[in-house]
């Protein structure tokens, strides 16, 4: 007598798969809970110290406050320093 298989997947013995939560199988990671992740005191007025440096090299650049004539490299250093300090306000917590 020939033994019937039944139609589909089979699993021998396999104690992984759909039936089995997802912690069990190591698929799944747990979320951080909010009040564990959070910046560093500095971070913040760090952010807001990059912005103001880049608005005052800015106008100090169009207005002559700064050493040497008008330069390019102010302006550009000074658009860096907002973009930096906007980059980073992004992933304060």
């Amino acid at each position: 007598m020939a033994k019937t298989q039944k139609a589909g997947r089979t699993h021998r013995g396999s104690t992984t798969g759909r039936y089995m939560p997802a912690e069990a199988t190591g698929r799944y990671t747990r979320p951080i809970p909010k009040d564990t992740r959070t910046s560093a005191a500095w971070y913040g007025p760090l952010c807001i110290g990059l912005l103001c440096l880049g608005v005052l090299l800015l106008v100090g650049n169009y207005l002559s406050f700064l050493p040497g004539a008008v330069s390019p490299w102010y302006l550009a250093s000074g658009l860096v320093a907002i973009i930096a300090g906007f980059a980073m306000l992004t992933r304060l917590r």
